[in-house]
């Protein structure tokens, strides 16, 4: 899609059909007919953008409530973050009380839409095409008049934008660079991503101190900034992306966990941080009951703080589980209560299924070289229970902890 097709989709035509497209069946296995049928009337570029468009739309569901007026393109729809993750991060700029801030790497306006619910923003895309999608993205959420678009290369950010125009003087930083290459293949370096991040934020920290910058979940922790706050947040379980915020914006931790759910109000969530965190965990074999801490909880290397609010034990000093005799509900992990522990070995494990009339297995590793659809097949199951298989070591030995899930409410 280019900036032409755009303006097309933007017109009375386009959107006649773009509406009539949202009602109809659009799938890989329709796409064929409706493109020969919309190319008998319009430009193949127009063709291809509405078939686009509309494919985009359906899969950015997931991620905004208004993604039926919205464009994108495919790689800026992958790399956008979560209407709710995008809502709660632009929080902390208005917590601290920044009411302009520049948006830098904007692309088609994802965290823009939640930065100009709170702020005036002036979003900074090379791309125009991607800007132009910003601009219309945000003013589908009412905030239009909060975004000033600016194409240009970030990596030659002037200092008059900088500095700001008039009453409009940037406070704060939101700097989402990309993080993949030309392939498609994620980067985990911040030296590798695009922009580089470092030098930059180098040199925008003399003029805006005050910084946040998104990072990958995966990113090499030992090259993440020493005066930089690092929160990895997590949505319905999943790690979804991480955060350096450094200036005003760094909450005096070093690291975050935050669990938030899709469709939670705006400052619903839960976080732990590394305030007064342990320097270790007890160590112990497995009890009654397994804790499996959320994604986000060992991204922030925050395993030894939920050990110590849960009165739990680690079952192996490199492996990221924690055993207790006494179940409590907590939002950081999920707990399963323990059936059997027993060295790892196939026929015995098959055994032991049989006998407990196993005919479906969720299976879970770390920290083994086994691979789960390989097990599950040489298993053969047959029975009508469903329970949970954790592939793991136990005190360095290789381990098969078998169990099921506990309800929310506790034992």
């Amino acid at each position: 899609m280019n900036l032409q097709d755009l303006r097309f989709l933007l017109s009375p035509a386009g959107e006649k059909w773009l509406a009539e497209l949202a009602q109809a069946d659009i799938s890989p296995q329709t796409h064929l007919a409706w493109a020969s049928r919309l190319r008998q009337v319009l430009e193949p570029s127009q063709a291809q953008a509405l078939l686009e468009t509309t494919l985009l739309r359906q899969r950015a569901a997931a991620k905004f409530s208004r993604a039926g007026r919205m464009f994108f393109t495919r790689e800026a729809l992958e790399q956008a973050s979560a209407e709710v993750v995008a809502r709660y991060r632009a929080n902390r700029f208005a917590a601290v009380g920044f009411t302009a801030i520049l948006d830098l790497c904007c692309g088609i306006g994802g965290d823009a839409v939640a930065l100009a619910g709170v702020a005036q923003v002036i979003g900074v895309e090379q791309d125009a095409l991607r800007l132009a999608m910003a601009v219309h993205n945000v003013a589908v959420y009412g905030y239009g008049a909060h975004f000033q678009p600016r194409e240009t290369d970030v990596r030659a950010l002037s200092p008059t934008l900088l500095a700001g125009r008039g009453r409009l003087r940037p406070q704060a930083i939101f700097f989402d660079p990309a993080r993949r290459d030309e392939r498609g293949q994620r980067l985990y370096r911040l030296d590798q991503y695009q922009p580089p991040v470092l030098p930059l934020l180098h040199t925008w920290g003399r003029q805006i101190p005050h910084i946040g910058v998104k990072i990958g979940p995966g990113v090499d922790y030992a090259e993440l900034p020493e005066d930089a706050e690092v929160e990895f947040i997590s949505v319905d379980g999943e790690v979804r992306e991480g955060v350096l915020w450094f200036g005003d914006l760094r909450m005096g931790v070093a690291r975050r966990a935050t669990l938030l759910a899709a469709g939670t109000p705006l400052g619903a969530g839960h976080t732990l941080t590394s305030l007064d965190e342990p320097e270790s965990a007890p160590l112990s074999p497995p009890q009654a009951y397994l804790y499996e801490p959320d994604g986000a909880v060992i991204r922030a290397h925050l395993v030894t703080t939920l050990a110590r609010q849960l009165d739990a034990s680690l079952i192996d000093p490199d492996i990221a589980y924690l055993t207790v005799s006494h179940y409590q509900p907590t939002p950081f992990a999920r707990g399963f209560r323990l059936a059997a522990v027993f060295p790892f070995q196939l026929k015995r494990l098959r055994h032991y299924l049989r006998q407990q009339d196993v005919g479906q297995v969720t299976i879970k590793k770390r920290g083994s070289p086994l691979d789960p659809d390989q097990l599950r097949q040489q298993l053969r199951l047959q029975g009508s229970r469903h329970l949970h298989i954790f592939l793991t070591h136990v005190m360095g030995e290789p381990t098969v902890l078998v169990g099921e899930p506990v309800a929310d409410e506790g034992d």
